[in-house]
């Protein structure tokens, strides 16, 4: 069901990296229509807004109060909400919270021997914008995850956008939208939305930053944009890595490579192992228990195209392999997860031993699941309380530090040849 690579095998590294580079290009045709829409809304605001919502949701109708959910909308779709389901969006809320609480930023001030006073301080966003997908994926847990962290942060006005137009909509969604405090629930999807987000419209309101997953074209929409507003990452298509023994359960590690493949049929999951014996018995038990699940066309699809195993020789191979391929979920199941983990640096998100599946981290383990992806957790990291927040340092010199230590700025502006750099500090001490 998956491709077998073998470190012993020739070019093993190229191999490999063939199949990681895989996902990672958009075609320039995307690119050159996100550029076109971006460009379109700039200019024309909500006249386009209208016309692409129209175009992409083959839509007859649609007006300006039409953009966003009332009040009574909502509690009406919120009435619909499985109580089980509502149990579940207030659990994982809960320990959500809780988690994201303790990641507290902790400034700090001091005083120094001239009396200069030096301090770093963090201040909240104004205004996010949190993109939420629509059509095949609709997940109240990316509301969770994407809200949550602001709301601690401080920042004191949340937008939402979920596509909606002439579609059914996910009661769930909103609930958690409710509960995050979002001010304003938009039904717009796809680049446009974006695009409003970042320029602002009669009707949209222009955020500072774009959080929150979404197809290529939405992808491609916050990298085009960023500068004009801040993104959280630019988000690949989802992965998983899971690192087994022959201790592991290859019925287990098998479910959980089903589980990263559903999300889409560019979702990559790889298995990782120095026995032989568990790829054999992981492929068994994937034929069994694809015949059963409801997206086994979308899951084929992705082992066809992307999944890969890895029969390495030792824990050293095994880790620098994962070093490598830097995923954006890791799952150590061995008997002794800890030895793999220490020689680990590279990974989104680290799940270990073989109770902790990657689908807890989804939805309520509590540490957020928006994660760098193809390979960018070599230098990324997962969405934060620190996302929304920005650190400032503040500087207080006093007569005797300018003194004493204006000299050395004032040589080293004129090693720079920065003579203005230099005047500005030295009309400021007495001459010597």
């Amino acid at each position: 069901m998956i491709k077998i690579l073998s470190t012993k095998s020739k070019n093993f590294e190229k191999k490999l990296n063939y199949f990681l580079n895989l996902r990672k290009d958009f075609p320039e045709s995307k690119l050159s229509i996100v550029k076109k829409i971006i460009k379109d809304i700039q200019t024309n605001k909500d006249k386009s807004i209208i016309k692409y919502e129209k175009k992409f949701n083959h839509l007859k109708r649609f007006k300006n109060k039409n953009f966003s959910f009332s009040a009574l909308e909502i509690e009406n779709y919120i009435k619909r909400l499985d109580p089980k389901v509502k149990k579940s969006i207030d659990v994982a809320f809960k320990r959500i919270y809780f988690f994201h609480k303790k990641q507290k930023f902790n400034g700090f001030k001091f005083t120094d021997k001239y009396k200069n006073i030096l301090s770093y301080r963090s201040q909240p966003l104004e205004k996010i914008g949190v993109y939420v997908p629509g059509g095949k994926s609709s997940y109240p847990s990316s509301v969770l995850m994407n809200c949550i962290p602001a709301i601690i942060a401080g920042v004191k006005e949340i937008y939402m956008t979920v596509p909606s137009q002439g579609k059914n909509i996910n009661p769930g969604v909103l609930y958690a939208a409710k509960k995050c405090r979002v001010k304003k629930i938009y039904k717009l999807g796809g680049a446009q939305a974006i695009a409003a987000f970042a320029f602002g419209t009669k009707n949209i309101n222009k955020v500072d930053k774009i959080v929150g997953p979404g197809n290529e074209y939405v992808a491609l929409a916050k990298k085009e944009v960023f500068g004009r507003v801040g993104i959280d990452i630019f988000a690949g298509p989802s992965e998983v890595t899971i690192v087994a023994d022959k201790f592991s359960n290859p019925s287990w590690v098998s479910a959980d490579l089903i589980a990263q493949a559903e999300h889409d049929e560019t979702s990559q999951s790889i298995l990782i192992t120095d026995n032989e014996n568990v790829i054999n018995n992981v492929n068994k038990f994937l034929n069994l228990q694809l015949k059963f699940l409801p997206k086994k066309n979308i899951v084929s699809k992705s082992f066809r195209n992307y999944g890969i195993a890895i029969l390495a020789k030792n824990l050293k191979e095994v880790t620098n392999i994962v070093n490598l391929i830097s995923p954006e979920h890791l799952q150590i199941y061995t008997k002794k997860p800890e030895l793999y983990l220490k020689k680990i640096n590279n990974a989104g998100s680290i799940f270990l031993g073989g109770y902790s599946p990657e689908a807890m981290g989804d939805y309520l383990a509590g540490p957020n699941h928006v994660l760098p992806t193809s390979g960018t957790a070599k230098f990324s990291s997962g969405l934060s309380v620190y996302d929304f927040l920005k650190r400032q340092s503040i500087i207080k010199i006093s007569k005797t530090g300018i003194e004493r230590l204006g000299p050395s700025v004032i040589n080293l502006s004129k090693y720079e040849n920065l003579y203005g750099h230099a005047n500005s500090v030295k009309v400021r001490i007495k001459k010597r």
